[in-house]
């Protein structure tokens, strides 16, 4: 009997040193990302303006592009419950299963006061129409040098944030 369960238990330690190996190789996450879903900021500001936003589409993400007339690094994404307005704290509705927030730190308008960009359609800041997940980007907002804009996504899944040359860029993946 005492020969029998160690030799179960030989065979047990055996399979799972066999396995170990496989699951350290495994690559994280889909296709690779392991972004997370967490707030992402850097807290720095710019009196660069705002000209232009757009997306497009990845293998593995869609991306939402902030473009700008002079460098700017400040900004702040999360999910929230809901995205509103600022200054006025009015709802902002979005499609999708979840919400993110999207803060740059830097106005959409001059130092006169003059809009630098000009959404044809607040509610339609992008056409996404097809995009694996994005479902809607809506104009939250440019006040105090900030700019708020809402994205309806799928549902809650991994993304990232970084700078450019000009730009913010916010990655969404397709899946965990």
């Amino acid at each position: 009997m005492v020969l029998r369960r160690m030799a179960l238990l030989l065979s047990a330690l055996a399979a799972l040193s066999l396995a170990a190996p496989l699951a350290a190789s495994a690559t994280p996450g889909y296709c690779g990302i392991d972004w997370g879903s967490g707030d992402k900021s850097a807290a720095l500001t710019s009196t660069a303006e705002m000209t232009n936003l757009r997306a497009g589409r990845q293998d593995c993400f869609d991306r939402l592009v902030f473009d700008f007339r002079g460098p700017v690094n400040g900004y702040a994404v999360s999910y929230v419950p809901e995205v509103t307005e600022d200054p006025t704290g009015n709802p902002v509705p979005l499609r999708g299963g979840a919400k993110l927030l999207v803060r740059v730190d830097a106005p959409a308008y001059d130092q006169h006061g003059n809009l630098t960009y000009h959404p044809a359609n607040r509610a339609e800041l992008v056409d996404v129409t097809g995009y694996q997940t994005f479902r809607q980007v809506a104009w939250a907002g440019s006040f105090e040098g900030q700019t708020h804009v809402g994205l309806g996504v799928r549902a809650r899944l991994p993304f990232r944030v970084f700078t450019l040359p000009n730009r913010v860029v916010v990655d969404v993946a397709h899946l965990w």
